[in-house]
């Protein structure tokens, strides 16, 4: 009986020294992995864009130079900032999640510190395509905005989509659309940090 215990230490203690140790896989599908390749592609360079659609009156994006900038890609993370004019105050933060794609709008004021409406956005909820996304808004981002008097905005779908000749930002939601079109086919002088982030 010592003996068979014996041996079976030895089984035990060989195994435990060829174990693998991994971590937990952060599993995706291919056509998430193709729409975040599709815009990783373009890291390091900004594009101008226009609005094509906005149906608010007295919108902020009227008649001011619109620039992304992919500025930031890691396997898991791309950090975009939007330019509206010299208002740096907007990055789209687009993450896998390990349940799909997270698309959050980091939000700052001119000194880099949170704005009070930060870091809502939207989850995928089906495949998508790779040219295709669409990101409804998280329960956070509902909670958030009835919290801030602004309610209607808790059903937003925000959609992205990402062509060869063209990345599109679009907003939805009843009532309300806005839509702002980037050309790729013309990358322009990268601008500075947006608030909040180093150079």
């Amino acid at each position: 009986m010592k003996n068979t215990i014996i041996a079976l230490g030895l089984v035990f203690s060989s195994l435990s020294a060829s174990a693998v140790v991994l971590e937990a896989p952060l599993v995706s599908i291919p056509s998430h992995d193709a729409f975040f390749n599709n815009i990783s592609q373009h890291c390091g360079k900004s594009y101008q864009g226009e609005v094509t659609i906005d149906n608010a009156k007295g919108s902020s994006f009227a008649n001011k130079p619109l620039i992304m900038y992919v500025r930031k890609c890691t396997d898991n993370e791309l950090q975009v900032p939007f330019y509206v004019g010299d208002d740096a105050s907007r990055t789209w933060i687009i993450t896998k999640t390990g349940a799909g794609l997270s698309l959050k709008h980091d939000h700052r004021k001119v000194d880099g510190s949170y704005d009070e409406s930060t870091m809502y956005g939207g989850h995928t909820i089906d495949a998508g395509w790779s040219n295709v996304q669409s990101f409804p808004a998280d329960q956070y981002s509902k909670e958030l905005f009835v919290t801030q008097g602004i309610p209607q905005s808790a059903t937003n779908i925000w959609q992205m989509y990402i062509y060869p000749t063209k990345f599109t930002y679009r907003l939805v939601r009843e009532g309300r659309e806005f839509r702002v079109d980037f050309d790729l086919t013309k990358p322009i002088k990268n601008p500075k940090a947006p608030w909040g982030y180093q150079e």
